[in-house]
């Protein structure tokens, strides 16, 4: 590229680069800067405490509660979203179509992806509250409305420490899959059908193509959904603040680090306390994203 190119580029570059620069990365070395110290909000001159913050944090039995609730959703959301997804895609968009061996493409495939896609569309606090009233715990509960009629007890979805969590990762699941259905089901359909009909020649089945051949080629895909499922993971604050009791409740069952470090902040003011968790949480979001792109390195497949 010549001197006139660069100069084009970074004359379309300046701008987003310094709103980036103002909005994001300023921002954030406040954070940093302020968990050092013990502002209030109020005071004009945050006093600098040093560590103290974060010494107070190792001991602070509800916060690495909420980590433990990450962790556990961190395990959990992105292996249980990418095999459901990818299922769908390829009963949606089938593998190898057309090949012997292969599976075919179902009929309205394009209708069936917008409506897993709309989920994802909505707002999260919509989808809050929406499964707010899935869960209630009587007869107008999408869920219990049966049991009760059956003659069973309704399940405190949201009520019931030891499942109040499980139904949250239930509604994490649910308005993801639907983009990783797309997205997937787009993978599908680059890759060359000659692949395909190579491996159908060799005598593989349907189980053998997707092994061979189908997750081979769809690995960078799933390298990145399972990187943004996984920083997804340690940020669910909208979901656990507005659709849980207490807000992270009951007794801090479904708790995750984002939820304390709101209420650590705007409920109790203590925002240099706040920003060490914030730093702790973006150390956590930093350490996983780096960890699964090394596990998961390899010399990259192209074809034609």
């Amino acid at each position: 590229m010549d001197r006139g190119g660069r100069r084009f580029v970074a004359g379309f570059l300046a701008v987003p680069l310094l709103l980036y620069a103002i909005y994001v990365i300023v921002p954030c070395a406040q954070a940093f800067l302020l968990a050092f110290t013990g502002w209030r909000g109020v005071n004009a001159t945050p006093e600098f405490v040093g560590a103290d913050n974060f010494r107070r944090l190792l001991a602070d039995d509800v916060f690495w509660r909420a980590a433990g609730h990450n962790l556990l959703l961190l395990l959990l959301l992105p292996p249980v979203t990418i095999v459901i997804a990818l299922l769908f895609a390829l009963l949606l968009g089938g593998q190898g179509r057309g090949v012997v061996g292969g599976r075919a493409a179902v009929r309205g495939a394009g209708f069936y992806r917008v409506v897993f896609f709309f989920p994802h569309v909505l707002a999260v606090a919509l989808v809050a509250v929406l499964f707010q009233q899935v869960f209630r715990p009587d007869r107008s509960g999408m869920l219990n409305a049966p049991l009760i009629a059956l003659g069973f007890e309704p399940v405190g979805f949201l009520s019931d420490p030891g499942v109040a969590l499980w139904a949250v990762l239930g509604v994490l699941v649910w308005q993801a899959v639907g983009f990783y259905v797309v997205l997937f089901s787009a993978g599908l359909a680059s890759i060359p059908r000659d692949l395909f009909e190579a491996a159908a020649i060799d005598g593989a089945g349907g189980a053998r193509l997707f092994a061979g051949v189908t997750l081979p080629l769809l690995r960078d895909t799933v390298q990145a959904g399972w990187v943004y499922l996984g920083v997804a993971a340690l940020d669910v604050f909208a979901v656990v603040w507005v659709m849980t009791a207490e807000r992270g409740g009951p007794d801090h069952s479904t708790t995750v680090m984002a939820a304390e470090t709101y209420r650590n902040a705007f409920q109790y003011s203590r925002f240099g306390y706040a920003c060490a968790m914030g730093v702790v949480l973006f150390l956590f979001a930093a350490g996983f994203a780096v960890l699964a792109l090394r596990l998961s390195r390899r010399e990259r497949i192209e074809f034609r």
